[in-house]
């Protein structure tokens, strides 16, 4: 009888489960596009209000500044020239790392440029 119960109860729970996870994933597909360069406009638009959103834009504009720095610095003749490529390279990497903490649902800091983030009032 324990085991009936037990299935009726989770049978009841999980509507609203479901509804709750449909709410999360909505804000994972947004919180991605704050990794997408100029991309992070949308989210900003959409919805600032939701936590975990917010954190993930200010990660994002984080990351689009120092692309935006990147390009300054690779407009420097010779020295500016060898070290975009790894700037761009590693802003990359940064992004991909962003992405895969929105979707296991994360909110950590970037790697050497996430601590920036707080700065941006959003």
């Amino acid at each position: 009888m324990t085991e009936e119960n037990t299935q009726q109860e989770q049978a009841q729970e999980s509507p609203q489960q479901e509804e709750v996870k449909e709410k999360k994933e909505g804000g994972n597909a947004i919180a991605v596009l704050s990794y997408l360069g100029i991309l992070v406009i949308i989210p900003i638009l959409v919805d600032k209000e939701n936590d975990f959103v917010k954190f993930h834009i200010k990660q994002g504009l984080t990351l689009l500044v120092t692309g935006i720095i990147g390009m300054f610095v690779g407009v420097v003749p010779i020295i500016g020239w060898i070290i975009a490529p790894f700037i761009t390279l590693a802003l990359i990497v940064l992004a991909i790392l962003g992405i895969v903490n929105v979707l296991g649902g994360k909110k950590k800091e970037l790697p050497l440029i996430g601590k920036y983030a707080e700065k941006f009032n959003i």
